[in-house]
Protein backbone atom coordinates (compact mmCIF):
# COMPACT_ATOMS: atom_id res chain seq x y z
CA UNK A 1 0.00 0.00 0.00
CA UNK A 2 1.58 3.44 -1.16
CA UNK A 3 1.19 6.80 0.67
CA UNK A 4 1.54 8.72 -2.32
CA UNK A 5 -2.08 10.98 -4.06
CA UNK A 6 -0.58 8.73 -7.16
CA UNK A 7 1.49 6.64 -8.83
CA UNK A 8 4.16 9.61 -9.74
CA UNK A 9 7.40 9.00 -12.14
CA UNK A 10 11.06 9.83 -11.71
CA UNK A 11 11.00 12.06 -14.54
CA UNK A 12 7.86 14.22 -13.74
CA UNK A 13 9.25 14.99 -10.48
CA UNK A 14 13.01 15.76 -11.34
CA UNK A 15 11.16 17.50 -14.06
CA UNK A 16 9.31 19.91 -11.31
CA UNK A 17 12.72 20.97 -10.02
CA UNK A 18 14.16 22.71 -12.95
CA UNK A 19 15.73 25.99 -12.60
CA UNK A 20 15.40 25.84 -8.74
CA UNK A 21 17.90 25.77 -5.92
CA UNK A 22 17.14 22.11 -6.35
CA UNK A 23 18.45 22.04 -9.55
CA UNK A 24 21.20 24.64 -8.84
CA UNK A 25 22.64 21.94 -6.24
CA UNK A 26 22.28 18.88 -8.38
CA UNK A 27 19.61 17.45 -6.24
CA UNK A 28 18.11 14.65 -8.14
CA UNK A 29 15.53 12.33 -6.80
CA UNK A 30 16.54 8.56 -7.85
CA UNK A 31 14.12 6.05 -6.24
CA UNK A 32 10.03 6.39 -4.85
CA UNK A 33 8.97 3.54 -2.83
CA UNK A 34 5.77 2.71 -0.96
CA UNK A 35 6.97 5.18 1.70
CA UNK A 36 9.88 6.37 1.00
CA UNK A 37 11.40 8.86 -1.17
CA UNK A 38 15.64 8.88 -2.07
CA UNK A 39 17.79 11.68 -3.44
CA UNK A 40 21.20 11.93 -4.67
CA UNK A 41 23.54 15.32 -4.14
CA UNK A 42 26.75 15.63 -5.05
CA UNK A 43 29.83 16.99 -3.22
CA UNK A 44 31.08 19.53 -5.19
CA UNK A 45 32.05 23.53 -5.45
CA UNK A 46 27.79 23.57 -5.78
CA UNK A 47 27.32 22.43 -2.31
CA UNK A 48 30.86 22.79 -0.37
CA UNK A 49 32.00 25.65 2.12
CA UNK A 50 35.04 27.05 1.63
CA UNK A 51 37.16 24.42 3.69
CA UNK A 52 36.06 22.02 1.10
CA UNK A 53 33.58 19.79 3.12
CA UNK A 54 29.73 19.49 2.14
CA UNK A 55 28.21 22.97 3.81
CA UNK A 56 25.49 21.90 7.00
CA UNK A 57 23.23 24.30 4.79
CA UNK A 58 23.35 22.20 1.61
CA UNK A 59 22.20 19.13 3.90
CA UNK A 60 19.30 20.99 4.85
CA UNK A 61 18.33 22.03 1.43
CA UNK A 62 18.65 18.09 0.68
CA UNK A 63 17.04 16.97 3.41
CA UNK A 64 14.14 19.79 2.99
CA UNK A 65 13.63 19.28 -0.54
CA UNK A 66 13.11 15.57 -0.03
CA UNK A 67 10.39 15.81 2.45
CA UNK A 68 8.85 18.60 1.16
CA UNK A 69 8.51 16.53 -1.87
CA UNK A 70 7.40 13.50 -0.30
CA UNK A 71 4.52 15.70 1.83
CA UNK A 72 3.62 17.47 -2.14
CA UNK A 73 3.65 13.82 -3.44
CA UNK A 74 0.97 12.68 -0.52
CA UNK A 75 -1.73 15.82 -0.89
CA UNK A 76 -3.99 16.45 -3.67
CA UNK A 77 -2.26 18.75 -5.84
CA UNK A 78 -5.64 20.44 -6.91
CA UNK A 79 -6.72 21.70 -2.98
CA UNK A 80 -3.53 20.72 -0.80
CA UNK A 81 0.24 21.50 -0.74
CA UNK A 82 2.84 21.18 2.06
CA UNK A 83 5.12 24.24 3.36
CA UNK A 84 8.34 23.74 5.53
CA UNK A 85 7.36 24.72 9.01
CA UNK A 86 10.37 23.65 11.18
CA UNK A 87 13.85 21.61 10.21
CA UNK A 88 16.41 20.14 12.78
CA UNK A 89 19.54 18.58 10.93
CA UNK A 90 22.12 17.00 13.01
CA UNK A 91 25.35 16.90 11.23
CA UNK A 92 27.60 13.81 12.02
CA UNK A 93 30.03 13.36 9.80
CA UNK A 94 31.60 15.66 6.99
CA UNK A 95 31.53 14.73 3.44
CA UNK A 96 34.13 15.66 1.05
CA UNK A 97 33.58 14.13 -2.52
CA UNK A 98 30.96 11.84 -4.13
CA UNK A 99 27.37 11.42 -3.75
CA UNK A 100 25.41 12.00 -0.87
CA UNK A 101 22.37 10.08 -0.79
CA UNK A 102 19.24 11.22 1.14
CA UNK A 103 16.25 9.12 2.36
CA UNK A 104 13.26 10.59 3.87
CA UNK A 105 10.81 8.32 5.84
CA UNK A 106 7.39 9.58 7.38
CA UNK A 107 6.94 9.39 11.25
CA UNK A 108 3.48 10.91 11.05
CA UNK A 109 1.17 11.67 8.24
CA UNK A 110 -1.57 13.70 9.52
CA UNK A 111 -4.36 16.33 8.09
CA UNK A 112 -2.39 19.38 8.88
CA UNK A 113 1.32 17.93 9.42
CA UNK A 114 3.60 15.51 7.99
CA UNK A 115 6.88 14.91 10.01
CA UNK A 116 9.76 13.02 8.07
CA UNK A 117 12.74 11.77 8.75
CA UNK A 118 15.30 11.90 6.59
CA UNK A 119 18.72 10.20 7.06
CA UNK A 120 21.83 11.10 4.71
CA UNK A 121 24.45 8.93 4.31
CA UNK A 122 28.58 9.09 2.53
CA UNK A 123 28.91 7.01 -0.52
CA UNK A 124 30.83 4.43 1.82
CA UNK A 125 27.45 4.13 3.19
CA UNK A 126 28.10 6.05 6.70
CA UNK A 127 25.14 8.12 8.64
CA UNK A 128 26.50 11.60 7.57
CA UNK A 129 23.51 13.35 8.82
CA UNK A 130 20.03 12.59 10.58
CA UNK A 131 16.84 15.96 10.14
CA UNK A 132 13.82 15.58 11.09
CA UNK A 133 11.53 17.68 8.83
CA UNK A 134 7.89 18.90 9.98
CA UNK A 135 5.64 20.54 6.93
CA UNK A 136 2.55 22.10 7.18
CA UNK A 137 -0.06 20.95 5.19
CA UNK A 138 -2.23 24.07 3.76
CA UNK A 139 -5.17 24.34 1.61
CA UNK A 140 -4.57 26.00 -1.68
CA UNK A 141 -6.28 29.52 -1.94
CA UNK A 142 -8.12 30.26 -5.33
Amino acid sequence: MTIWFKDYSLTEINQKNKNSMVDHCGIEIVEIGEDFLVGTMPADSRTHQPFGIVHGGANCVLAETLGSIASNLICDPKSHHGVGLNINTNHLKAVRNGNIKGVAKPIHIGRTTHVWDIKTYNQNDQLTSSTTLTMAIVKKLN
